[in-house]
């Protein structure tokens, strides 16, 4: 037991050691001054700007931000899908795979343009290597970059700075942050383990009959593999995911996974505290959100280690859970791996949330249903920012203060998108399409288990997808040819972008709105922000609101499975 918390602890210790250093780099990245790489990025910056015509200097309103990002989207969306559909011809297809069908191809599209992944298919059998790194691969940067950029703009706008330029703000995120990070991430898991490869599958005799061949499918998986994690895309190259030995071999690649996932919405909190010049506000953030993730890693791990209790009588002696888990990795790992994926959006797995005890399905759950514990690439720390700013509106009413942050006044435009945001679009994506499904079980069929687990599944299918996330509880029969598989292409493709784009229209509008505010001048009515008092309120409204929200589903899914198992059931 004491090992697999050691293993816990360095790995936060390692996540916080990097977090000034990245988020400091990150600041002078979007503030324009010097790092160390302008050599290399200068000049292949100016190639593209001149290329492309766009003018460095020229900012945007939050309207025109907003649109950029999508007409952006929608033609790379479009390019995806159209690479998806001419695979059958097109180069780098060893195998031979056709096009999957329309309904996949446009899941898969939206999907991986709003920088969630969620695959209702098996990789290594269904994409080509040029459907998986040119389209796929192209967006797990492109997506990543411009979650990256609205969070950047909204950090903008919040302290009084006009919001910039989408697309400055996008080359900027690939050249100097997501690119660099992954060449060498992809060095060092090829090292490790992690192959890179254009050549066909293995062709190899089985274990138990020499006569007996097996194909062992591989490919470029390092490169794709690293990006998928730092740009939090989670899009596994093959069916299992991190779960899979060639995309995360052993402890050590392991780790570079877990960090490499959390590094930078981890980092942008400090990034903001650089921008706003409020460092002590912005390790106080810190320190609330790192609090409630230790929180639900404790409750999942220990769910984990502590194992089931039907199970354990059985076999007359008490055992971790280890269904649905490498041995490489054990509890402790997994537990780590799953909090951390569904808490930065990541979405990727190195074990099936589906066999977790129900503590694990719990946190899993609340973590897409908060989205800021980190939250999405940039996207994530924007939400946690319009929960401060709900802090600061109700916090004022309660002392009868002036309701401000960052020195600008919070009113009513503030308040209603922040509102918006937060208590109606999220429950509206995950909530409707949930209660269709299992109000029509037979019609949309794919639910293959009932009762408490089966509801978790369906809710956990939309908030995976409504909060950009992309992992699955599995267990829904949602990939062709089964029967089910059009309705959840196109109802969870409803939830990806009703979860994506009206949030983050909606996070530039509010940012747009803060940025065009003159500051006010601090007085003794001021409400500060930077202090733990107010932190810890903010806590509360974040935890308070959820619970409000969600707290029926969880209450019916994994909290009642858990007097399920707990009574023998």
């Amino acid at each position: 037991m004491l090992e697999g918390w050691i293993q816990i602890a360095i790995t936060l210790l390692i996540i916080v050691a990097i977090t000034p250093f990245f988020g400091g780099y990150m600041a002078r990245v979007y503030l324009g001054e010097k790092t160390f790489i302008d050599p290399i990025a200068n000049p292949l910056e100016r190639v593209i700007f001149r290329l492309s015509g766009i003018a460095r200097k020229e900012d945007m309103t939050g309207w025109q931000y907003a649109r950029a990002v999508i007409y952006n989207n929608l033609i790379m969306a479009a390019f995806i899908f159209l690479i998806f559909s001419l695979q059958g011809v097109l180069p780098f297809n060893p195998t031979g795979l056709i096009s999957p069908t329309w309904d996949t191809n446009l899941h898969t599209a939206i999907s991986f343009v709003t920088n969630t992944n969620q695959q209702h298919y098996s990789g290594e059998t269904t994409y080509s290597y040029f459907s998986q790194f040119a389209a796929l691969g192209f967006m797990m940067f492109t997506s990543a970059a411009t979650g990256l950029a609205v969070g950047i703009a909204f950090i903008r706008g919040l302290t009084g700075r006009p919001l910039g330029n989408f697309y400055v703000d996008l080359i900027k995120s690939i050249t100097r942050i997501l690119l660099p990070i992954s060449i060498v991430g992809a060095i060092v898991l090829i090292a490790l383990g992690v192959p890179e490869t254009l050549a066909g599958p293995v062709i190899v005799p089985t274990l138990e009959n020499g006569e007996i061949q097996q194909a062992i499918a591989r490919g470029p998986v390092a490169h794709f593999e690293i990006i998928k994690l730092l740009g939090e895309n989670g899009g596994g190259f093959f069916a299992i995911n991190s779960a899979h030995p060639f995309e995360n071999p052993n402890p050590a690649t392991n780790l570079i996974e877990i960090v490499a996932m959390i590094a930078i919405p981890t980092s942008l909190i400090y990034t903001f505290g650089v921008i706003a010049n409020n460092r002590k506000q912005a390790w106080l953030i810190y320190g609330m959100v790192m609090a409630i993730y230790i929180l639900f890693i404790i409750i999942a791990a220990t769910g984990e280690y502590q194992g089931n209790p039907i199970v354990n009588s059985l076999l007359g002696n008490p055992a971790p859970n280890l269904e649905g888990k490498e041995v490489r990795f054990g509890w402790a790992q997994s537990a780590l791996y799953a909090v951390t994926t569904t808490g930065t959006m990541t979405g990727a797995v190195n074990s099936m949330h589906d066999s977790f005890m129900p503590p694990g399905g719990f946190v899993t759950l609340a973590n897409m249903f908060l989205q800021i514990v980190w939250g999405g690439q940039g996207t994530g720390t924007a939400y946690l920012f319009a929960y401060l700013i709900l802090a600061v509106f109700v916090t004022g009413l309660m002392v009868g203060r002036t309701p401000e942050f960052l020195g600008r006044k919070i009113e009513k435009r503030e308040v209603v998108l922040a509102s918006f945001l937060i208590l109606l679009v999220h429950p509206i994506a995950i909530l409707i399409p949930g209660a269709i499904a299992m109000t029509f079980p037979t019609e949309f069929n794919g639910i293959t288990n009932p009762g408490y687990h089966g509801l978790a599944q369906v809710i956990y299918e939309y908030a995976s997808a409504a909060a950009n996330n992309g992992s699955g509880f599995e267990g829904l029969a949602d990939s062709q040819p089964a029967p089910g598989a059009l309705w959840w292409n196109l109802s969870a493709s409803f939830s990806l972008l009703a979860g994506r784009y009206i949030p983050i229209i909606s996070l530039l509008l509010l940012a747009d709105s803060l940025s065009r505010k003159q500051p006010v001048p601090m007085t003794v009515g001021t409400l500060r922000t930077d202090t733990g008092l107010f932190i810890g309120v903010t806590a509360g409204i974040i935890l308070i609101l959820g619970a409000l929200t969600f707290f029926p589903i969880l209450a019916l899914g994994p909290i009642a499975e858990a007097f399920q198992i707990a009574r023998g059931g």
